[in-house]
């Protein structure tokens, strides 16, 4: 039997089998004579070639790219249309030794994505960023992408592309030239044998920058879309070679590696009890005390009504006062485009303890201002929490006996008291009356640092002391 060697075979960076359809599990999603198979080849070539399998992490964002994670067997993170290279960044800064790979179309990078290519190039991310610019959009049906050149009809262009309306064409590795930080950006093109051999080259090339520690790279590949151009995939390539290398020359457009050292490694990040304390700015009327409540306390509170109901100045109140408290605080603010009757929502920690996430998910207390907000949030909330409901009676199919309910109007007492906006406020007071979240001297100095108006702060004291007496004798007699 004669020796033989294998020259060429399948990456070993690709999955034996592709499972994104049953019945072909030897083929990828890509259109007969469409660059991205090709490109893909090269670049699991490369990290076979480099032994960085088990360290690489491809980002996929929308677009003809989407499915990566069907095929290359490594780290994979798909991203939302065009912020491949944010998270690209999260992903390098979390993991300093992965190889990280942002593979983009032109629609997905040059338009949608503009922001961010650009804005991690002028840091000098060390990530490598694979763009493949086929001129226009590929998976969504053909139209115009920031890289469409002038003249040419899409679906959303169909008399041409005309500069007075579209704009020229946008030129990114020129473009990302101009910045100081990019180390390597280079353009290729699969025109033929010779531009794909150069594409490999130059592909393997940015992910040994990153190997060896360097800045940004990013090659951009001039590839052929044949479906879309509506041409077989001999005249795609043809047109690479005549009319897009034309517009995009290829070539080399930053080459830094010899200049550029290894970017120092990141600082660990500290752990969170050794996280310094907020500084309190000295616009505050209040001081931060000495000592934290000796107590240990994490207050998870969710604020939640419509527009104008005071909602996100309720959790500004929690938070300023839990300043000064000493705690650690965080106000994550979340409302609708509309300034009355949208939907508003506040998350509010208050704790002893360092905080992770000012994101609550599982709130212990959740402020509960209109109807849609308890249906919304109330299975939301921890057991043994306490929901606060501003309406005298509970919606039966909201009931839940392993949470505290305390049910009242709210804004029947504040409307009792002179004007029914201070109802955020008499919500806050019931809340004291429950649970000694904060005292209330820090609570006052919160409102007269927040509430400008001597009128309305004087509203708002007597809407607290109304609030906590409320809540004091529904508890006393027991009503829900």
């Amino acid at each position: 039997m004669s020796e033989f060697s294998v020259l060429h075979q399948k990456a070993d960076s690709f999955y034996a089998n592709y499972d994104r359809k049953a019945d072909s599990q030897h083929q990828t999603h890509y259109c007969p004579g469409c660059g991205h198979g090709i490109i893909s080849k090269l670049l699991a070539r490369a990290i076979d070639e480099l032994g960085i399998q088990d360290r690489t992490i491809l980002v996929n964002p929308v677009g003809c790219s989407v499915f990566g994670y069907y095929y290359f067997d490594v780290g994979n993170i798909q991203s939302a249309h065009g912020r491949a290279p944010a998270v690209a960044t999260a992903a390098k800064r979390a993991r300093p030794n992965s190889i990280v790979v942002s593979y983009q179309g032109d629609g997905d990078l040059a338009a949608i994505g503009t922001a961010e290519i650009l804005h991690a190039a002028n840091r000098g991310e060390p990530i490598t960023v694979i763009f493949v610019n086929n001129a226009i959009y590929g998976m969504t049906g053909g139209q115009l992408a920031p890289t469409t050149p002038v003249g040419a009809k899409s679906t959303t262009t169909p008399y041409g592309r005309s500069i007075f309306n579209e704009g020229y064409p946008l030129h990114v590795c020129e473009t990302l030239a101009s910045l100081e930080a990019p180390v390597y950006l280079e353009r290729v093109a699969l025109g033929n044998v010779k531009g794909i051999l150069q594409a490999g080259k130059a592909i393997r090339r940015a992910l040994e920058n990153q190997v060896r520690g360097l800045g940004f790279s990013l090659i951009e590949v001039l590839s052929p879309c044949p479906t879309i151009w509506k041409t077989t995939p001999q005249d795609a390539q043809k047109r690479i070679r005549e009319e897009l290398s034309k517009i995009y020359p290829v070539g080399v457009f930053r080459d830094l590696t010899k200049e550029r050292g290894p970017r120092p490694a990141p600082a660990p990040a500290p752990p969170l009890h050794e996280l310094p304390a907020l500084d309190i700015d000295a616009a505050h009327t209040f001081e931060m005390p000495d000592k934290r409540p000796a107590q240990a306390v994490d207050w998870r509170i969710k604020v939640a009504g419509f527009g104008g109901q005071g909602v996100l100045m309720l959790g500004e109140v929690m938070a300023e006062a839990g300043l000064a408290a000493g705690l650690d605080v965080s106000w994550l603010p979340s409302y609708g485009p509309e300034m009355r009757s949208g939907t508003s929502n506040c998350h509010v920690r208050l704790s002893t303890h360092a905080i992770d996430s000012p994101l609550i998910s599982r709130p212990n207390v959740l402020l509960a201002l209109n109807e849609p907000s308890l249906r919304k949030f109330v299975h939301t909330v921890e057991p043994g929490g306490w929901v606060f409901y501003n309406a005298d009676t509970l919606p039966e199919d909201c009931r839940r006996d392993d949470v505290n309910f305390l049910t009242r109007s709210f804004t029947q007492i504040a409307d009792e008291l002179g004007d029914t906006r201070v109802g955020n406020i008499v919500t806050l007071g019931a809340l004291m009356g429950v649970a000694q979240v904060v005292d209330e001297e820090q609570v006052d100095a919160a409102l007269a640092h927040t509430v400008k108006s001597a009128r309305w702060l004087d509203l708002d004291r007597k809407a607290l002391v109304a609030g906590k007496q409320a809540a004091r004798q529904a508890l006393r007699i027991g009503v829900q």
